[in-house]
């Protein structure tokens, strides 16, 4: 049996209060990536594991749903989304304007900083001057291409499938820097000894426009599901359930502003 067939029970705790109790509804698929630490990622024996993953857990739990997880690599979950391969994302995606045109969002579920790692005492700055002939490593289809496309015209850009090819890269020296979520390049590659070396460069971006306004959970387009999250985050975020997954992860709060 695959990951992509196992079926999450995530109606545990609400079952026991009647073993007859059948589910609110039909199965929610959920598509997920698998390869962003500590968000999302693969346990030795294949299972999935990572804040994303156990938020989306909570939220069936919450609102009384069957959960399947689907995985998917990055550049292909809104078209996954679209061909109906799941109903929706948890997978680290940002709000912006351009997804919106695409998708609908439920609210926010946490925002963090984006920032440039390059060599420890590296002298690049971030301008589009600084990066002129600069090799940037950043993951397909994110808003950190569309920042880096705005911002860094004259700087030379590798896209890649998923954030683990990016580090290693990186750490060979095929690129001189990349860009990514901070928490999760904290736990991803500097915490690890391939990213020894390495360390942020610049402060945090800002740039909503690209980088978006947080965090949220994707559906189709104008799909009333995306409410219905809405009021599942906030519910978890009342009754305690999403800062007892936070925990496992992070020293702090990372729902943000």
């Amino acid at each position: 049996m695959t990951l992509k067939n196992i079926i999450y029970a995530a109606l545990t705790g609400a079952m026991a209060l009647s073993g007859s109790q059948a589910f609110a509804a039909d199965t929610l698929r959920i598509g997920v990536e698998g390869a962003y630490p500590p968000f999302s990622m693969k346990e030795p024996d294949g299972s999935l594991s990572g804040f994303d993953i156990d938020i989306a857990l909570a939220l069936c739990a919450q609102m009384q749903r069957e959960c399947e997880l689907v995985e998917q690599e990055w550049d292909g979950m809104i078209p996954a989304l679209a061909a109906r391969k799941y109903d929706a994302i948890v997978a680290s995606m940002s709000i912006t304007e351009d997804r919106k045109k695409m998708v609908s969002f439920s609210e926010k579920y946490y925002h963090t900083p984006t920032r440039f790692i390059a060599k420890k005492g590296s002298d690049i700055e971030f301008t589009a001057e600084g990066t002129k002939g600069v090799r940037i490593g950043l993951l397909r289809g994110t808003t950190y291409q569309c920042y880096v496309e705005k911002h860094l015209p004259n700087a030379i850009v590798s896209l890649y499938a998923n954030q683990e090819d990016v580090y290693a890269d990186l750490a060979s020296g095929r690129l001189d820097a990349q860009i990514s979520n901070s928490i999760q390049a904290v736990d991803g590659f500097l915490s690890t000894d391939a990213g020894q070396d390495f360390d942020f460069i610049g402060g945090d971006l800002d740039d909503k426009a690209c980088l978006g306004e947080g965090v949220g959970i994707a559906v189709r387009k104008n799909d009333p599901l995306a409410a219905e999250l809405s009021a599942a985050i906030e519910a978890i975020r009342a009754d305690g359930s999403y800062k007892a997954e936070n925990d496992k992860y992070f020293a702090f709060d990372i729902y943000g502003n």
